[in-house]
């Protein structure tokens, strides 16, 4: 397994180099093991999904600090690939925002995304979301830079301005959080690919894009997010959502047949499962201890 510096490392070279990093949206461990068996060059850990799959609520600022860091660290552990990691707000005020840095660094994460809504937070792709002063998300910010022990270590700070105060507010915002020393921007929910292509043309920063299917923003091929400067698009809810149309559709069928026969869901082989799972390690270490005591 790659060192968490190394996996650090990696990635804040591919960021520094705005070099466009696509990273699948996780929140389980079985979707962290099949996302990081496709050779992802990063993984992201969305808040969204670590609330519905391990509390089953709503994306509200209900999932703690305890809630995501633990969730954070395994996966982290558990994959080839640094993770990039959702922070909510911080879990409060500066001495939060300390604290959740130091949590996820120790905890083996590769970034840190804190954005700039009033606590509790909402997903980035509801409305009525409510942003806090400028200059206390720079405060967070610079907190959060002097917290962390290694520069590899990224802090992505998010605006969630543009739903309420516009796109040249979330700009504006989006700047000063470079300034204030930022690795990496992320303006939620810009609604347009020309107001994309804003927020690359006027932001000097490596950037992240937020691609959700059928969100408040359009999901923009590769190409054109290289094109408009991108360096880092997470993929939050592919997963999760394809996960809960395959989860309805088998178990509909079971109801309405009363038997998985003549399903047209993909099923993973068991086989694979166990592949997957890393029962070859188990049923290695039973045959080793089999083999000692027959002897």
């Amino acid at each position: 397994m790659t060192s968490t510096s190394a996996k650090r490392a990696a990635l804040a070279a591919r960021v520094r180099a705005r070099d466009l990093t696509i990273a699948p949206g996780v929140y389980d461990m079985m979707s962290a093991r099949i996302a990081d068996r496709m050779g992802f060059t990063a993984l992201y850990m969305t808040g969204y999904g670590v609330s519905a799959s391990h509390l089953g609520l709503p994306d509200a600022g209900l999932a703690t600090y305890t809630d995501m860091v633990s969730r954070a660290g395994a996966i982290a552990q558990a994959s080839a690939a640094p993770l990039i990691a959702d922070a909510d707000t911080g879990y409060g005020g500066l001495l939060n925002v300390r604290h959740s840095v130091r949590g996820y660094e120790a905890a083996g994460v590769a970034a840190i995304q804190i954005e700039d809504q009033e606590f509790p937070k909402k997903c980035g792709h509801t409305p009525t979301r409510r942003v806090i002063p400028l200059a206390d998300m720079e405060r967070k910010i610079r907190v959060a830079v002097e917290a962390r022990t290694d520069p590899d270590f990224l802090i992505v700070a998010r605006t969630d301005a543009r739903t309420g105060l516009g796109l040249d507010e979330a700009i504006r915002r989006g700047r000063a959080f470079a300034a204030a020393g930022a690795d990496v921007v992320f303006v939620e929910s810009p609604e347009s690919e020309d107001e994309f292509a804003r927020v690359g043309q006027e932001i000097d920063a490596p950037l992240l894009a937020n691609m959700v299917e059928s969100g408040r923003s359009p999901v923009i091929s590769e190409a054109r997010l290289r094109e408009l400067g991108f360096s880092i698009a997470i993929y939050p809810a592919s997963g999760f959502t394809a996960a809960s149309a395959a989860l309805d559709a088998i178990y509909r069928h079971l109801r309405d047949t009363g038997s998985s026969l003549g399903t047209e869901v993909p099923l993973y082989p068991i086989s694979d499962m166990h592949t997957l799972m890393g029962f070859q390690d188990v049923w290695a270490f039973d045959q080793r201890w089999a083999d000692e005591e027959a002897r």
